[in-house]
């Protein structure tokens, strides 16, 4: 393979918004799906995020799916729920919209750790990102299961080897440069709804 692994992601990330600036759902949600293979390199400490990522991408592609020229927009599903009073569900896009960007903030937070301190463990690096992002929204019983998870965090030296080949920490740095701009629209637009800060149950 060349590259790194964010090269796919790097390379979707070109097309996620519209001419008109809106970020479009397929693309969006092809870029994240684009990373779970960075996440599975972390192996078990990451299992939880990966099943809750990869369950968000479903949901949220799922209905897209049902009408794509009605959703095309990513937002257009959050609005049609917030528009039926079913935002708030458990089981809604809003939530899974939601709960995906959550993630994406502790992705993109690990890969800056890692960036700017060289020094530290993985597990640390993970740690460390878990309490500036997903901690807080996070009940007990998530936080807990969290912090064990992060105990299994691989060897960092291991797991820059099977990043790929190629210039790895420029990537992880074009990434987070690129990438995070896009949850900060996210996180914006679902408190314009009055729906940025859901907790977990």
């Amino acid at each position: 393979m060349e590259g790194t692994v964010f090269t796919p992601a790097l390379e979707g990330m070109k097309h996620v918004k519209s001419d008109q600036g809106e970020i479009l759902a397929q693309p969006f949600l092809e870029v994240c799906k684009q990373i779970m293979p960075v996440i599975e390199k972390f192996g078990a400490a990451m299992a939880l995020v990966k099943s809750d990522i990869g369950g968000n991408i479903s949901r949220l592609e799922s209905k897209y799916s049902s009408n794509p020229s009605e959703f095309n927009h990513l937002y257009s599903m959050v609005r049609a729920e917030v528009a039926s009073e079913t935002a708030k569900g458990s089981s809604s896009c809003t939530n899974g919209l939601l709960w995906l960007t959550r993630a994406m903030d502790f992705l993109v937070e690990l890969f800056r750790n890692l960036l700017e301190h060289k020094d530290w463990t993985m597990s640390q690096a993970c740690s460390d990102s878990y309490g500036k992002t997903l901690k807080k929204w996070h009940g007990w019983l998530a936080s807990s299961s969290f912090t064990v998870a992060m105990k299994l965090a691989p060897d960092r030296k291991k797991f820059m080897e099977v990043m790929g080949s190629g210039d790895i920490y420029g990537d992880i740095e074009k990434f987070c440069t690129n990438f995070y701009p896009f949850l900060e629209e996210n996180h914006k637009f679902l408190a314009s709804v009055g729906l940025d800060d859901l907790k977990a149950s």
